[in-house]
């Protein structure tokens, strides 16, 4: 009898803990994808480093997406203060569900002041990043992608970046 009991309890909990679907998810109709990343960043000299990055997209198809990225970014320390906004579109390719390819061309406005020489400088730069980069799944439809991208348009001694090369983290909701 307790083996029946066992078996019926599991078989229960199994059938209520299931999910299925008759017709298709919201999730799977709707195209628009929206998501970005978030940092902050600390450090000596009263170092602080704030970065926000949004981003929207549309599924041309289930595999490529294109849309509008945005950066703003804040730093301060005890010798110097910055910001930074940036925009432009991105294009992304994925492939077996789990990595993608990007590309990403943004234009920058920084503003920048030295506080100890009182001097303020103020540039724009263009950046194309190539990369790509593993997508983890963590919700129904939200996503984690990890990546690596490449600034093609870099030049060491001409640039308002320290390098070419940048890692990303960030979240996408609509995939």
């Amino acid at each position: 009898m307790k083996k029946i009991n066992l078996v019926l309890m599991l078989l229960i909990s199994s059938a209520a803990f299931s999910q299925f679907s008759v017709a298709s998810s919201p999730a799977e109709t709707n195209k628009w994808t929206f998501g970005g990343g978030i940092g902050v960043g600390f450090g000596s000299n009263s170092y602080f480093n704030l970065q926000v990055a949004p981003r929207v997209g549309y599924k041309v198809t289930n595999d490529l997406e294109a849309g509008l990225v945005g950066s703003v970014s804040w730093q301060s320390s005890n010798s110097y203060k910055s910001s930074m906004f940036g925009f432009g579109p991105f294009v992304n390719y994925y492939f077996a569900r789990s990595f993608f390819v990007s590309g990403n061309l943004q234009h920058f406005f920084v503003n920048y002041e030295d506080k100890f020489y009182d001097f303020k400088n103020k540039q724009q730069e263009t950046a194309l990043y190539l990369g790509g980069g593993y997508m983890q799944q963590i919700g129904n439809n939200s996503f984690m992608q990890i990546g690596l991208m490449y600034n093609v348009l870099y030049k060491e001694n001409n640039s308002i970046f320290s390098s070419g090369l940048i890692p990303s983290v960030g979240f996408v909701v609509g995939l």
